[in-house]
C-alpha cells in the first residue's frame, strides 16, 4: 500500500514476489486499460511446479470465481462466456481478479477506496477488490478475519450462506465484530450496486439453493406482449410496477422469481413485487415476520401468477395511457398469462 500511495505513473500493477513474467505479458494488460480506466486486468498465469520447476502452460481458457467459503479458484469457462468471445486471444470476463498479478489504473484505484486499510494483504484482498470493481494465504488467522470483512461489508444478506459455510468465521464474528463503517460509506458514495445484484449479473453459479432464481429475464404478458417494467428512474422504492415496451438493455426490466417465490426488482436496490391496494408495487425485501407473506408469490404451469396471500392473479390493467399490475380474481384472461425469459437449475457450491 505505501509503494501504491507513492506511484507516480498512470498503471499500478500488484504482483506476488514468487512470480515470474514472460517477455510482453505487460502490454496487453496496458492496451485494455487503455481503452478504459476502469477496468481491473489480469494476465494468464501459467504454474511453475515448485518442486522440479517444470513449466505447465495454461491448456484452456478459465476465469477466476469463489466459493461460498470466499475460497478463490479457477473454473473453465462457462458457455455463455465463450459465445461472447471472438478468437482465442479475446479477453475473459472474470467474476473474480487473481490476487497474483493485478493491473489498473492508479487514478480509479485510489478514487474507489484502494484496499481496504483494516486488511491484511494476506488473502481476500482480490475479493474485496473484484466486489467494489463489479491465493494461497500466509496467516490463516488473518485471512479470516479478511473475509470478515468481505462478508461484513459486501455481502449483505448473503453474509448468512457464508458463516453457514465457514463456522470458524462465524465464531470470529461473534468475538469480534469488526468496524466497517469506512467502507460502508464508501460503498454509499461509490453507488455500488449489490451482491444480490452481483450474483444475478456477474456470477449466477454461486446463487444458494434457498435463494437461487427457479425463472429470471424479462416478464413477459403474452396477452399485452409487453414486459413489466418501473418507469422511475433512480429511487424506485414504492414504484408501480406496470408494463411497458420489452428491451433487453433494460435493468428495470430484469426480474427474478426466486426458491422462496419472491420476485426481485433488477435494480441496485433490494426490492420486490409487493402490494398495496392491490395493486402491485416496489417494497423492500422482507427477510422475516407478517411482510414477507406480503411478497409471495406462485408461477404456475399455465402461466399465471398467483399472490399467495390472497389467492388473486397478476393482471396488467389497461387503463388510459397505462398498463399497470394489479391483483384480480383468478379467471385465465390473456391479460393474467405470463412468462419469464429464463429458467435456472444451479447447484449451490
Amino acid at each position: 500500500m505505501l509503494g501504491a500511495a507513492r506511484a507516480t505513473g498512470d498503471v499500478l500493477v500488484f504482483m506476488d514476489a514468487h512470480c515470474e513474467c514472460h517477455p510482453g505479458w505487460l502490454e496487453p494488460l496496458l492496451s485494455r486499460i487503455a481503452g478504459d480506466r476502469s477496468r481491473v486486468v489480469s494476465p494468464v498465469i501459467d504454474v511453475i511446479d515448485w518442486k522440479t520447476s517444470q513449466y505447465h502452460p495454461a491448456k484452456e481458457p478459465q476465469h477466476g470465481v469463489l466459493d461460498w467459503k470466499l475460497e478463490f479458484h479457477w473454473e473453465p469457462l462457462p458457455e455463455r462466456e465463450k459465445k461472447v468471445r471472438q478468437s482465442s486471444i479475446s479477453p475473459i470476463r472474470s467474476p473474480v481478479a487473481p490476487g497474483e498479478v493485478v493491473a489498473m489504473d492508479r487514478h480509479y484505484f485510489q478514487n474507489t477506496g484502494a484496499y481496504d486499510p483494516l486488511m491484511s494483504l494476506q488473502g481476500g484482498e482480490n475479493l474485496e477488490l473484484s466486489f467494489k470493481d463489479t491465493r494461497a494465504p500466509l496467516d490463516q488467522e488473518a485471512t479470516l478475519q479478511n473475509k470478515v470483512r468481505i462478508a461484513e461489508t459486501w455481502l449483505g444478506s448473503f453474509k448468512e450462506t457464508f458463516y453457514r459455510h465457514s463456522p470458524e468465521a462465524f465464531a470470529l464474528r461473534k468475538a469480534v465484530k469488526p468496524d466497517c463503517t469506512e467502507r460502508l460509506q464508501l460503498q454509499r458514495r461509490l453507488g455500488c450496486r449489490t451482491f444480490h445484484w452481483f450474483l444475478a449479473n456477474i456470477y449466477p453459479e454461486l446463487y444458494p439453493s434457498e435463494q437461487r432464481p427457479r425463472f429470471s429475464g424479462k416478464l413477459h404478458n403474452t396477452g399485452l406482449g409487453f414486459c413489466a417494467d418501473c418507469q422511475v428512474e433512480g429511487d424506485s422504492l414504492g414504484c408501480p410496477v406496470r408494463l411497458a415496451p420489452c428491451r433487453d438493455s433494460r435493468e428495470q426490466q430484469h426480474l427474478e422469481l426466486t426458491s422462496r417465490k419472491e420476485i426481485h426488482f433488477g435494480s441496485s436496490q433490494h426490492l420486490c413485487f409487493d402490494v398495496q391496494r392491490e395493486q402491485v408495487i416496489l417494497q423492500n425485501c422482507t427477510e422475516q415476520g407478517p411482510a414477507i407473506h406480503q411478497q409471495l408469490w406462485d408461477f404456475q404451469d399455465n402461466g399465471v401468477i398467483v399472490h399467495i396471500l390472497s389467492g388473486k392473479c397478476l393482471e396488467a390493467v389497461v387503463q388510459q395511457d397505462s398498463k399497470d399490475l394489479y391483483l384480480c380474481p383468478c379467471d385465465g384472461k390473456a391479460s393474467q398469462l405470463w412468462r419469464f425469459d429464463q429458467v435456472h437449475t444451479v447447484d449451490e457450491r
